[in-house]
């Protein structure tokens, strides 16, 4: 069974530069992609960045890399706003026979202070 572990986040003050990460535990996969979604309070989960993507509100300030080695993805974060407070979510998919599979991470909270 595929787990993924996210790390990183926490307390940040406005314009700090958290790198929150996330490691697939468990059988070794090929995801076709990962990514990272957010969900603020009171809002709906949204896309953050996967592959190429990144949402427009944090392009210029998100960058995604992932080691496909590895199974990891990391999410630099610089300039953090008050906006960017959420939960933070890995999210990992991949296609087996035609098949889709979806993981996601427990959360990391990433809070945003003035």
């Amino acid at each position: 069974q595929v787990q993924l572990v996210e790390s990183g986040g926490g307390l940040v003050q406005s314009g700090g530069s958290p790198r929150p990460s996330c490691a697939a535990l468990g059988r070794p996969s090929n995801f076709a992609n990962m990514g990272w979604y957010r969900q603020a309070p009171g809002k709906e989960r949204e896309l953050v960045a996967v592959m190429t993507k990144l949402a427009d509100s944090v392009k210029g300030r998100f960058t995604i890399s992932r080691d496909n080695a590895n199974n990891t993805v990391s999410l630099q974060m610089n300039n953090l706003k008050l906006e960017d407070t959420a939960v933070y979510y890995c999210h990992a998919m991949r296609l087996q026979s035609g098949v889709r599979f979806d993981y996601w991470g427990q959360g990391t909270q990433v809070t945003v202070s003035s």
